[in-house]
């Protein structure tokens, strides 16, 4: 399995990086290019269209991985296969559709941010596509398998309704996440690098539940943004785009259900998982969103008081900035992944670890304080 493993992230790796070459020549051709403006922190036009690199890396290997299931329904293709292979046939077979379903409602996703990316769409029209692509990923899934791509589902017998409200937080924890990375992608290299960083996370807790499909994808989604990264590492020579970033959170949001769902079997604080893994993003998203509103502006609006850009007005380079990030990351979700497998003490305290990162961050990051 770890040769397949490493196989897979090459693949995803080496994908990224040639069409990441590739759609960097052709932004121009696409209209994809980022211009310099008041609220942006490059200083000339910058290629935009990353996030199809993003994408294809992550979906083409799906696309061939459906196929290439048919063939292990094949009898003597499946006899060909080492024992160690073999037995783990009937969980692939039984995951496929829902690999599917995640590879069209994450084309969709796409589309709009690329769409968004072209047009610069107003924030309704954004957020609403946001919430069909999800209700679809959660609604068709739910067709599928039940649970599907659905959290919280013990809420089916614990309360009446409990599976439309387990149904709406699945969606709006999808569109959360999808919006959290969209809204980090506001430096070079942070958005990525720190969906390396989450998505890292959940592969061991993954692996830890021996749930290697969910892991294969995880590894896909991280050769996929790792490739990208090498371009976009501060100083950037081409940025994601929301046809990337979006893509990110999308696919990650939905991972993130499939992992809990599996890690939260018998601890119910394993649900608390996602969140502490994705502290930062959504500690970004909703300090930024507060500031914006307070100013009567709409959270969708950009401007410059995300948490790197508080860091650089403190006189953090743009790189020492993400550097600072990234290592706030991996801090908060470390200990994550090891809520599955410890007492409910420890995890009040690996929460509570996670809380205090996160009031330090608040402190230090509104010391001395001016917003634009």
């Amino acid at each position: 399995m770890i040769e397949i493993g490493a196989l897979v992230l090459a693949a995803a790796f080496a994908l990224s990086l040639i069409g990441t070459a590739l759609v960097r020549r052709v932004s121009g051709h696409l209209g994809l290019i980022d211009m310099p403006g008041h609220r942006k922190v490059h200083d000339t036009p910058i290629a935009r269209s990353g996030g199809i690199a993003i994408f294809w890396a992550i979906g083409l290997p799906m696309i061939i991985g459906y196929a290439g299931t048919f063939l292990l329904q094949v009898h003597g293709v499946r006899h060909m296969l080492p024992p160690s292979i073999i037995k783990y046939i009937p969980g692939v077979l039984f995951d496929r559709p829902l690999m599917l379903i995640l590879f069209l409602a994450t084309l969709g996703i796409h589309l709009l941010g690329l769409l968004d990316d072209k047009l610069t769409l107003s924030a309704v029209p954004k957020l609403l596509g946001q919430l069909i692509c999800a209700g679809l990923l959660v609604g068709v899934g739910e067709m599928v398998e039940p649970g599907g791509f659905r959290i919280l589902t013990m809420l089916d017998q614990m309360v009446p309704g409990g599976f439309w409200l387990s149904a709406l937080i699945s969606v709006l924890w999808i569109v959360l996440l999808t919006n959290a990375f969209n809204f980090m992608d506001n430096m070079d290299g942070l958005s990525a690098g720190v969906a390396i960083i989450c998505a890292a996370m959940f592969l061991v807790a993954a692996l830890i539940h021996h749930q290697y499909f969910i892991a294969g994808l995880l590894l896909l989604y991280i050769g996929a943004a790792g490739g990208f990264l090498v371009f976009n590492f501060p100083p950037a020579s081409i940025f994601m785009g929301d046809g990337g970033s979006m893509v990110l959170g999308f696919f990650l949001g939905a991972l993130t259900i499939r992992t809990t769902f599996y890690a939260g079997q018998g601890r119910w604080y394993t649900l608390l998982m996602p969140l502490i893994v994705t502290a930062i993003p959504i500690y970004d998203l909703l300090v930024v969103s507060i500031v914006r509103l307070r100013r009567g502006r709409s959270p969708m609006q950009g401007d410059t008081n995300h948490f790197s850009h508080r860091l650089t007005r403190h006189g953090f380079s743009k790189k020492g900035a993400v550097m600072v990030i990234y290592a706030a990351s991996l801090a908060c979700g470390l200990s994550a992944p090891l809520l599955a497998l410890v007492s409910s003490t420890a995890a009040i305290l690996v929460g509570l670890q996670t809380l205090a990162i996160l009031i330090i961050i608040a402190v230090l990051e509104r010391v001395g304080e001016h917003t634009q």
